[in-house]
């Protein structure tokens, strides 16, 4: 494989990484109801609806909980794809150590998730998503052994 295409798709598929999560967080911050994207896995998680968990006068403040805690995972997903999409735009992935420091830690984390989804949440939506996430980072792991140490 010519270097040049094995380089940039090496560092591609992780850029689009960053840019995925950086559009996710931007829709868990942006959202009226964000906990509503994933309403199925939530309440099947749950183990009841929102709208009779609602209903329960003592979770009178639940939605403005939920709404906090989801943008704040909105604003981690924000500060995880910009450090990698400023990672991938600085180093290029150009060093051994470079790449395999982030394959190492998006390995683990998208186990992590894929272990997550399967065990509490298996309805999920966006599992798509996941799965092409996987396949960058498979790509991009795949390309990287043509390129010079």
């Amino acid at each position: 494989m010519n270097r040049r295409i094995a380089h940039n798709f090496t560092w591609g598929p992780i850029f689009i990484i960053g840019i995925i999560a950086n559009t996710l967080g931007i829709i868990l911050c942006m959202h009226k109801e964000p906990w509503l994207l994933n309403q199925i896995p939530n309440e099947v998680l749950l183990q009841t609806s929102f709208s009779i968990l609602f209903s329960e006068k003592i979770n009178i403040g639940l939605p403005l909980f939920l709404s906090t805690i989801y943008r704040f995972f909105g604003l981690w997903l924000l500060t995880i794809g910009s450090i990698i999409i400023c990672y991938v735009y600085v180093t290029r992935l150009g060093t051994k150590i470079a790449r395999n420091s982030l394959f190492t830690i998006l390995s683990i984390t998208l186990v992590a998730i894929y272990y997550i989804v399967f065990s509490y949440l298996p309805s999920f939506k966006l599992l798509s998503i996941l799965h092409f996430l996987a396949l960058c980072l498979v790509l991009s792991i795949f390309c990287s052994k043509y390129l010079p140490d």
